[in-house]
This record gives C-alpha cells, structure tokens and sequence, in this order.
C-alpha cells in the first residue's frame, strides 16, 4: 500500500471473540512493518479512531470480529464503500461502543467539519465469532484465525491487494507463514501503541 496505513485493532476484550482485533493488532505489532504503518490497539474507543483519522492517512485496516453468517474463525476481507456510509441522521456518539460504521460516520463529520480527508481506502479484516458473551479469552476457532488475520493484513500491506469496492472475499485457509526475506528482515517490530 502507498502512503501512510493505520491499522486499527478494535473490539472489547471482556465480551469473548468481541477482541479479535485487539489481540490480531497484537501479534501485528511483534511483525516487521514499514514506516508509513502504524498499528494501534483502539479497543472500545471508536471515538479516538475517529479522530487519530484526522492526522491524514491514506489507507485504514479496521480489525474486528465481523458477524456475516460464515462458520466461526473465518476470516473476511471487506472494502467499504466511499459512499453512504453515515447513516440517517449522521453519528451516533457512544465512547465506549461505536461500530466501524458510526465511527467512518463521525469521521465524514468530522472531515466535512475541519476540512481534513478521510482515508482513500478503507479495508475491514473481519472474522466470524462464535461468541461475544461476557469472558475474557477468544474461542479456539477464533484464537486459530489470529495468525491467519495477521498474515493477512501484512499480505495487504506488502501487496496493496483488496477487494471490490463494497465486496468482501471469505478466507478459512492459512496465508502464507513464510519467514521475511529481503528488506521485510532488516525492518524492527513495531511497539504497539494504545489509545489512553
């Protein structure tokens, strides 16, 4: 991918298979990653993405559970659309709980507001949960799909491929594991950061 990439971790890791997306962004975080990627555990907190976005990014990577029917870690790749995100009546405000929707909503507010862009490209690694009752540990399906979310994502960032605008693609096979080579040897691991 060209140009600076947020990668979003988000999900609340006290509602079971809710915290995908934190615990992928973990694993992301401990990978050799480019300069212009910063990967950020943003939780609950859907208002801070909303406006770290402002800071100018060509490219958003939201990773989160993702309920889309499928069978329980499979993962999924989805290019949101540019068009009709916010829904009727704009953002709805919730510190502790905006979906990706409400929160891609308040950014276009946000944008239209202070004359900032939002991100070109906006890509959802999802993956199906079996769970997102009260508990603090994934189940096994989607424990599994972890390493698999997070060889996608780095997948992504080295190739720039996506889908469709408006499709998603369903993966339950493993990326690929092979060790870095190249320049992705010589790059550091990345601490990750969490929004306050």
């Amino acid at each position: 991918m060209r140009g600076r990439t947020l990668v979003a971790g988000i999900g609340n890791v006290f509602l079971g298979d809710d915290g995908f997306g934190v615990e992928a962004v973990r694993g992301l975080s401990a990978q050799p990653l480019p300069d212009e990627v910063e990967v950020v555990d943003f939780g609950v907190r859907g208002v801070h993405l909303a406006y770290q976005l402002l800071d100018g990014y060509d490219t958003l990577v939201l990773v989160d559970a993702t309920a889309r029917g499928g069978d329980p870690g499979t993962l999924y790749l989805i290019e949101a659309d540019a068009d009709g995100t916010a829904p009727p009546g704009g953002a709805v405000l919730d510190g502790h709980h905006m979906s990706p929707d409400a929160v891609l909503a308040l950014l276009d507010t946000l944008c239209a507001g202070t004359g900032s862009t939002p991100p070109r490209r906006t890509l959802v690694v999802g993956c199906e949960p079996a769970s997102i009752e009260e508990g603090i540990c994934l189940s096994e399906p989607v424990a599994a799909a972890v390493p698999r979310a997070v060889h996608m994502v780095l997948d992504l960032l080295r190739t720039g491929a996506g889908t469709g605008t408006g499709t998603e693609t369903a993966s339950q096979t493993a990326a690929s594991t092979g060790s870095p080579t190249g320049s992705e040897a010589a790059m550091p691991p990345r601490e990750l950061r969490s929004t306050p």
